[in-house]
C-alpha cells in the first residue's frame, strides 16, 4: 500500500482549488487505487449543524430519504457526526459490529441488494468537520482492515481542507432569480413529501447533487434538514438548519420545523437565498480566519483605520498588522482595498452583518473560539 504517495496525491488535490464535485471525483479515483470499493457516496457538511450541503454518488443509489433516516435519525454505527466529533475520522462496519453486520440497521436494509462492508470517513481540519463520505463493498467481497481505516483516518484533515476550499474556489455569480420567493416543501409524518411549491423545485435543481435526485423532494439535502426537524431533541442542539452552495457559487439557506397540529410529526422545509449574515461565518471558517481575524476583517469592511481598530479591540495597532497580515496571506490578497472588493464585496457578501440569533453550532461546532 503506497501510503505516502496517496497522501501526497490527496494533499496535492486539495491546493488545487478544485470545486466540490472535481475534488470529491479526483480523490475517489486515488483512493480506489489504494483501497478497493464498489460504490462510494461524498457529501460536503456544513461545519455548523453537521447537515449535508452537497452530494456526489458513483455507484451507489441510495435514497435522499433513507441516508436521511439513517445518518440523523435510526441509532446505528460510525454515523459520520460520530466519527468527526471522536477523533476517529474513519470506521469500518464490519470491524464496529465485532463481525455480525446484521447488527449495522444500515447493512440490515440493503443486505438484499448484496452489499457488505462499508468504510466511512468524516473528515476534520482545524476543529472543522466539511465533508463525510462512504466507500461500499459487494457481499463477496474481503472485509475491510485496521490498516485500510487508518489510512482513511490519516487522510482526514487533507481532504477537510480539499473541501474547505471548495467553497472559496469558485467563480460566484448570481443566483438564478425565482419570481416565487422561498420554497416550501411540506413532509409527513412518516418523512414523506406531500407537497412543495414551484419556487421549491427551482432552488432544489440549483443545489449540487450528483446525479440529481428523482424528484426535487428526495434530494438529500433537502431530506438531511427535514430528518433533523422530525427527530427533534438533538443532544448537541444543532439546528434543523444548514447552508448550501449552488452550482453557481451562491448560497441558499434550508430550514425546518415541525408543523403543529394532527397528525403529529409533519415537518416543513423552506429554501431561501441565504442573507450576508449567515454567510459570513461559512466563509470565514473556509479561509480559516480566527475569531479575532473575523472581527478584524468585519472593522476592514467598514472601513476602519488600524487606530479605530485597536480602540475597537482593545489591542495595539502592531497586533492588529499582525492580524491583517495573517488574513492576507489566507485569502490570498495584499491589500485591505482587495480584500474587501475582491474577496467578500464582490464575490461573497454585500454586506457582513452579525448575526445575534444564529441556532447553536451556527458558527462551527467543533470549534468554539479557536480564536487568535
Amino acid at each position: 500500500m503506497d501510503v505516502r504517495r496517496l497522501t501526497d496525491q490527496v494533499r496535492g488535490l486539495a491546493s488545487d482549488g478544485l470545486d466540490w464535485v472535481s475534488f470529491a471525483t479526483a480523490v475517489d479515483d486515488a483512493l480506489r487505487r489504494v483501497i478497493p470499493f464498489d460504490g462510494s457516496c461524498w457529501h460536503s457538511v456544513d461545519p455548523g449543524t453537521v447537515l449535508l450541503t452537497g452530494s456526489v454518488n458513483r455507484n451507489v443509489g441510495c435514497s435522499g430519504f433513507w441516508l436521511a433516516e439513517h445518518e440523523f435519525v435510526i441509532e446505528d454505527v460510525n454515523k459520520w457526526a460520530f466519527l468527526a466529533q471522536s477523533g476517529r475520522f474513519a470506521g469500518a462496519t464490519s470491524i464496529a459490529t465485532h463481525g455480525d453486520l446484521m447488527r449495522s440497521a444500515r447493512n440490515r436494509s440493503h443486505s438484499e441488494y448484496g452489499i457488505g462492508d462499508e468504510l466511512r470517513g468524516s473528515f476534520v481540519v482545524d476543529g472543522n468537520y466539511w465533508a463525510a463520505a462512504g466507500f461500499l463493498r459487494e457481499a463477496d467481497r474481503p472485509w475491510y482492515t485496521e490498516d485500510e481505516v487508518r489510512l482513511l483516518a490519516s487522510l482526514s484533515r487533507h481532504i477537510a481542507a480539499g473541501a474547505r476550499r471548495a467553497l472559496v474556489s469558485a467563480t460566484v455569480a448570481d443566483l438564478v432569480p425565482s419570481n416565487d420567493g422561498p420554497g416550501v416543501i411540506v413532509f409527513d409524518e412518516h418523512g414523506q413529501a406531500e407537497s412543495l411549491t414551484p419556487a421549491a423545485s427551482h432552488w432544489i435543481d440549483q443545489l449540487v447533487e450528483h446525479p440529481p435526485p428523482p424528484t426535487p423532494a428526495e434530494s438529500r439535502i433537502v431530506q438531511a434538514v427535514a430528518a433533523r426537524a422530525r427527530a427533534g431533541g438533538d443532544p448537541l442542539r444543532l439546528a434543523a438548519r444548514t447552508r448550501a452552495q449552488t452550482h453557481t457559487g451562491g448560497w441558499l439557506l434550508l430550514y425546518g420545523s415541525v408543523l403543529s397540529g394532527s397528525p403529529p410529526g409533519r415537518t416543513v422545509v423552506v429554501i431561501q437565498p441565504a442573507p450576508a449574515g449567515e454567510v459570513a461565518p461559512l466563509v470565514a471558517l473556509a479561509y480559516g480566519l480566527s475569531v479575532r481575524e473575523c472581527a478584524v476583517t468585519r472593522l476592514c469592511i467598514e472601513g476602519r483605520s488600524t487606530k479605530e481598530m485597536a480602540q475597537q479591540l482593545s489591542v495595539s495597532a502592531y497586533t492588529v498588522q499582525d492580524h491583517l497580515k495573517s488574513i492576507f496571506d489566507k485569502t490570498g490578497v495584499r491589500s485591505r482595498g482587495e480584500l474587501v472588493g475582491q474577496v467578500f464585496l464582490q464575490h461573497y457578501l454585500p454586506r457582513w452583518d452579525d448575526l445575534e440569533d444564529a441556532p447553536a453550532g451556527w458558527h462551527g461546532y467543533y470549534a468554539r473560539g479557536h480564536g487568535g
